[in-house]
């Protein structure tokens, strides 16, 4: 368990990076515009949308892209989501950005919304040809090395891809707390892990506003999460606004890696995404001063190309964090361990005899409000397995019900 605290003093030097030219995501109202923020030119008759004109080389590699191109026929091109609006799309070539459409089929009733393009997607896009064509559109998705998904708001199943496509999830947590009170939430970093596991990506805890708490607090912090969390996990305590302090996060973003900063609204990744691009492009405010509860300043999620070479998906605050009932749960593999050594093969770890997860609570080798947080969870993935199961049996009748429809109205034109 790496256990890193940010160093006192002031630094020996203070490196300012130069951005990267990157589209910064503009309202869904605003469209046809290039990274810099210059408008595409239009026909002077007409209101056709303008001609994605992309005369700089792409750079698939400053996107995050691994491995030889795709096939890409004609106007084709890769590129990856960076932003999504109510009026589509923001993606980069590697070179520039530019807003695109989805293609229909994105646009369907009944569509898995996992399915339609998110951001951190690696995609294919259509590219107009003259002034009078459509304008560049997405058509296709290309399959995602993982993506970090939760189980969407409501009482029917569905699942929200919150990143694609990422290496590195940066899970941020102030350390400043409610007023007066010196709390850390460790159940709610057991609940990130859980959800990170599918993802394919290294999860990393960051204990941020190191600057407004003591220095034995920050231990403190850093001692109560090691002692919950699976050994290895890395843990690191910043001042998000000390690009020295940052800087003990440079080995997760190196060239080509994606990483994507989640916490409750309030937990500074705003400020810590300014910090690494090394200018105030995303906006930030305090949390209120009565509850210490953050403030929706990140209102979208936002890829962004880093001058380390690596990318950044910046999302706003997450208040509910639902499984979605693919989880594994290997943030508590070794109370599954436990469980193997029962008496019982059913054992419910209540007043069983024998029970050997209730021997080690009893011990002390096991943390009681550690395994409550355990029966939680694997109750809450039950029930989402069970949401699954249904949400997928009815689309397999409602095929069978289509199938069915389109055979008898074939009959009856035969007829």
């Amino acid at each position: 368990m790496r256990l890193r605290a940010p160093e006192s003093g002031r630094c020996a030097a203070f490196h300012r990076w130069d951005s990267a030219a990157v589209g910064t995501p503009h309202p869904s109202s605003v469209a046809w515009r290039t990274a810099d923020g210059t408008r595409l030119a239009r026909k002077e008759s007409g209101d056709n949308p303008p001609v994605a004109k992309v005369e700089s080389p792409t750079d698939p590699v400053r996107i995050g892209w691994r491995g030889a191109l795709p096939p890409l026929h004609g106007t084709q091109r890769l590129a990856r989501v960076s932003a999504q609006h109510r009026a589509g799309y923001e993606v980069h070539d590697g070179a520039r950005a530019f807003n695109a459409q989805p293609a229909p089929r994105f646009l369907k009733r009944g569509i898995d919304p996992a399915e339609r393009p998110a951001v951190g997607d690696f995609v294919i896009i259509d590219l107009p040809t003259e002034a009078g064509d459509a304008p560049p559109h997405i058509v296709e998705v290309l399959p995602r090395r993982g993506a970090l998904t939760r189980a969407a708001a409501g009482e029917r199943y569905g699942r929200q891809v919150i990143a694609a496509n990422i290496d590195v999830v940066l899970v941020l947590m102030g350390l400043d707390g409610r007023p007066n009170s010196r709390s850390i939430n460790p159940a709610r970093a057991e609940r990130y892990l859980a959800l990170i596991e599918g993802s394919h990506a290294q999860a990393v805890i960051v204990l941020t506003k190191s600057d407004k708490v003591e220095a034995e607090w920050v231990d403190e912090a850093l001692q109560q999460l090691a002692a919950r969390l699976p050994a290895g996990t890395p843990l690191h305590a910043i001042n998000g606004k000390d690009a020295c302090s940052v800087a003990v996060l440079d080995g997760y973003l190196k060239p080509g890696v994606t990483a994507v900063l989640v916490g409750s609204s309030g937990a500074g990744k705003s400020t810590l995404t300014n910090t690494l691009l090394g200018e105030a492009r995303m906006a930030t405010a305090a949390t209120r001063a009565s509850d210490d509860r953050g403030r929706h300043t990140t209102t979208h999620r936002a890829l962004l190309l880093l001058p380390s070479g690596a990318c950044l998906i910046d999302t706003p605050g997450m208040r509910e964090l639902k499984l979605t009932g693919e989880e594994g749960l290997d943030v508590f593999a070794d109370i599954d361990a436990l469980a193997t050594r029962c008496r019982f093969a059913d054992c419910g770890h209540g007043n069983e005899p024998g029970c050997a997860v209730r021997a080690a609570i009893d011990a002390g080798e096991l943390d009681a409000a550690r395994f409550t947080h355990y029966l939680k969870l694997d109750s809450e993935r039950g029930q989402q397995t069970e949401a699954l199961e249904a949400q997928l049996h009815r689309k397999a009748q409602a095929k069978v019900q289509t199938r069915a429809l389109r055979q008898l109205y074939r009959d009856r034109e035969r007829k």
